[in-house]
């Protein structure tokens, strides 16, 4: 009896989808950005409107967290992914404000590079939480999991080359100290997408 009154698992995992979700529109509107021109403030509030609404999926879950009883994985799992997965969002943004705010007109071609891992890495992370919920899946998932450690590693690369074409190449200081930074947070936010794959892993490992 005193079981059936306590509140139900709740509904981490459409959460969780709808937060991924938002992580795969911001990395679009990230690769989008790199080619805007002069629509570059657009793109970025967009950026800035779509982790918006992620931190309200996340404030959701932590508070649905600390409603529920049963809940359907580690508590401390669901915290950890869900803030690791804004994690994501926020350093996105971050990319963009710091174009908008270095006043950066022309974007390299390799910084366009390194947004399109990133939306490579969101559809990856939002293919494996979207599988979360059956541990069927635990292959399927894994696989996701694997594909985003390709990918990071692979943002690593376009970093490392981009950065030794910059300090090459270009003769204007400020120039190299902003792309510098940008090139930065684009790896970055492949490393958050690790990040959420690690956590996913452990997940499955312990439920499979």
């Amino acid at each position: 009896m005193f079981g059936r009154l306590m509140p139900k698992e709740g509904r981490f995992f459409e959460l969780f989808n709808e937060h991924a979700e938002q992580i795969v529109l911001g990395s679009r509107e990230l690769v989008a950005l790199m080619v805007a021109g002069d629509d570059i403030q657009r793109r970025a509030y967009a950026i800035e409107t779509i982790e918006k609404r992620a931190d309200k999926v996340t404030q959701t879950t932590i508070e649905l967290l600390h409603k529920t009883f049963i809940t359907p994985l580690d508590r401390d799992e669901i915290h950890q992914l869900i803030t690791r997965m804004d994690d994501i969002l926020d350093l996105m943004e971050d990319v963009s404000q710091s174009i908008f705010l270095y006043d950066v007109k022309v974007l390299t071609g390799e910084a366009q590079k390194l947004a399109e891992v990133c939306v490579l890495c969101a559809e990856q992370v939002q293919l494996a939480v979207r599988q979360l919920s059956n541990m069927d899946n635990a292959s399927a998932i894994l696989k996701a999991c694997e594909e985003i450690d390709r990918l990071e590693s692979e943002a690593d690369h376009i970093m490392r080359a981009a950065m030794a074409k910059l300090f090459r190449d270009e003769a204007d200081v400020r120039q190299v100290i902003k792309m510098k930074a940008i090139y930065e947070l684009l790896e970055t936010v492949t490393d958050r997408c690790e990040d959420v794959a690690n956590i996913i892993e452990g997940i499955v490992l312990e439920n499979s």
